[in-house]
């Protein structure tokens, strides 16, 4: 895989592509994960932990993921990128231009996400990298969640 300093611009600029890459790995959904993630943020709305109702209620017929669950989860679904940015100190989530959650998330299917770089700018403090990101339900065209996220790539602390 091909490495790139991070303030190398030139060089990162020259991915920037209105295509995704590759899909990175499927990651389950499952009930249970679910549950965990209400648990540990207070959110226990029925569509998402009752699983019952959700038969009878919901028009998807059985629980979703909260799309915030499904951002949670970007770390662990890293699309297979073709370089990887080298020689920085550490990177730090500075925000999202975009954020939309497009379609749900059952409880049970599988996603996985892929990405493409939209933009390398230099920045007083270090490398802005703007990304898109899609999350797809394994099998859906349409995409559960789009992700424009910013990182801000810092020198190593002398």
């Amino acid at each position: 895989m091909e490495q790139i300093r991070f303030d190398d611009i030139e060089g990162l600029r020259k991915h920037v592509s209105e295509e995704f890459g590759d899909w990175g790995p499927e990651v389950e959904v499952s009930q249970e994960m679910i549950n965990k993630f209400a648990d540990i943020t207070g959110d226990h709305q029925w569509i998402h932990v009752d699983v019952e109702r959700c038969k009878r209620e919901s028009p998807f017929k059985t629980p979703i993921a909260h799309g915030f669950l499904t951002l949670s989860l970007l770390p662990t679904l890293r699309s297979g990128a073709k370089f990887a940015i080298a020689g920085y100190g550490n990177a730090t989530n500075y925000g999202a231009d975009k954020l939309r959650f497009v379609s749900p998330v059952p409880a049970g299917s599988k996603i996985h996400a892929r990405s493409r770089l939209v933009a390398a700018d230099p920045k007083p403090k270090g490398t802005q990298i703007t990304q898109e990101v899609a999350v797809h339900v394994v099998g859906s065209d349409r995409p559960a969640l789009l992700y424009t996220m910013l990182v801000l790539y810092h020198p190593a602390m002398k």
